[in-house]
């Protein structure tokens, strides 16, 4: 329970930076309170998201990902972040990414802060 809780929390982290750092990627509310409890929200349909899909779409991409030498995980990233912001507009959430290269730009700045955070709050495993 406590690794769920803080994986919940580093994608929220992540999620913070890349809606702080790109302009593109818009979370809307009208308190901190209420913006903080959004990112939350996204934060655990991102988590889900890269737990039931993105294995799927990894496996199917395998033979590109080689092509690529790993490149097209970008592409994978982006994929999730785009699929994130549809689910959170389906649940009403408010938050959104406009366009692909945003979201590859979103995914690469997530993965980056994910790790840092992933290093400093280290899993039980």
């Amino acid at each position: 329970m406590k690794n769920f809780v803080v994986k919940t929390i580093a994608n929220a982290g992540a999620l913070a930076v890349a809606v702080w750092l790109l302009d593109k990627i818009t979370l809307t509310g009208d308190s901190t309170g209420k913006k903080a409890w959004t990112l939350i929200l996204v934060a655990l349909v991102f988590g889900l998201v890269n737990f039931l899909v993105k294995p799927i779409v990894k496996v199917l991409s395998f033979p590109l990902v080689i092509l690529t030498l790993g490149l097209f995980t970008l592409v994978v990233n982006a994929l999730m972040l785009l699929l994130t912001s549809w689910l959170a507009d389906k649940l009403d959430l408010s938050f959104h990414v406009e366009g692909f290269w945003t979201a590859v730009l979103g995914g690469l700045i997530i993965s980056i802060v994910s790790w840092a955070l992933h290093v400093v709050l280290p899993d039980e495993d």
